[in-house]
């Protein structure tokens, strides 16, 4: 993106930290918010995300986009991403809470590197509608086997794999159950570039579909807590090669000590939202 150079001396500016994915209180992937981020530079972005540490920062700006209502930049500690997940809602419900009206009511587009995307209003949640993916099929041998030796895990127990790359260069591999994937002990230094997710099946009685997991290296960040972007990507993917029903629960975090709760859910269009909780657990200023 073009560089944006500082416009004058540091000031307060609004900063929220949102809870994100979780209805339990400090249990889902936060996300640090920068309410104007109006003439920072890059270089001022990509060192409050550093400093944050967590796995995004955002930066709520005017759109430059007729359509859209803000646009959003969004900072892992390592670069700036095109699209993320967990960032969407966050930023959603940090512009809500902070007074930004939609042109449509129910309906917010955020503006974002990747281009427009849809957010939706519901009871207690925000949904995304999964952008496009830039990258789809089966992950190469070469590559697969790259990321079964870093899980840990023999070939044999990948029971698919595939491409689901909306921007932030996404992979992911499918176990036969969530146990398998919740039992994973990855050595990330195999693979320091990934991005990479693992998903397998809870029992048919359980609260929730599928256990995820997502680990991505290349951004600095170990193991995300509760990926959006991720599960928008796999989401369509599953169902629509009917290897997931229309609408399911993803749990994500539990190795991290998070309860993470998605909800994936397809129309019929084949448009696949993303659902979850959000809230603001901190408000108040940074000086930047």
């Amino acid at each position: 993106m073009i560089e944006r150079q500082s416009m004058g001396m540091p000031r307060p500016r609004r900063f929220v930290q949102v809870d994100v994915f979780s209805t339990v209180p400090y249990s889902g992937n936060p996300l640090a918010v920068v309410l104007d981020g109006t003439g920072l530079a890059d270089e001022e972005m990509q060192r409050l995300a550093r400093w944050t540490n967590l796995s995004e920062t955002t930066f709520l700006l005017p759109p430059t986009d007729p359509e859209a209502d803000y646009l959003v930049r969004i900072f892992s500690p390592q670069g700036e991403l095109p699209f993320a997940g967990h960032p969407t809602l966050g930023s959603a419900r940090a512009w809500l809470d902070g007074g930004g009206v939609p042109r449509d009511e129910g309906r917010i587009v955020q503006e974002c590197a990747a281009g427009l995307v849809e957010v939706r209003r519901g009871e207690g949640v925000l949904s995304f509608a999964a952008p496009p993916m830039i990258r789809e099929g089966a992950l190469d041998d070469a590559y697969l086997d790259e990321i079964v030796a870093a899980l840990g895990i023999s070939r044999d127990r990948v029971v698919a794999h595939q491409w689901v790359d909306n921007g932030p260069g996404w992979a992911v591999i499918q176990l036969p159950t969530a146990d398998e994937v919740l039992a994973l002990e990855p050595d990330l230094s195999v693979i320091p570039d990934a991005m990479v997710g693992a998903i397998g099946a809870h029992p048919e009685w359980a609260e929730y579909d599928f256990e995820m997991r997502t680990f991505a290296p290349r951004c600095g960040v170990a193991e995300d807590p509760v990926c959006g972007s991720m599960n928008a990507s796999v989401g369509q993917w599953l169902t629509s090669t009917g290897a997931a029903p229309s609408s399911y629960r993803v749990s994500q975090g539990a190795r991290l000590g998070r309860a993470g709760s998605i909800g994936i859910s397809a129309d019929g269009d084949g448009t696949v939202w993303v659902s979850g909780a959000a809230t603001v657990h901190i408000s108040g200023s940074i000086t930047l």
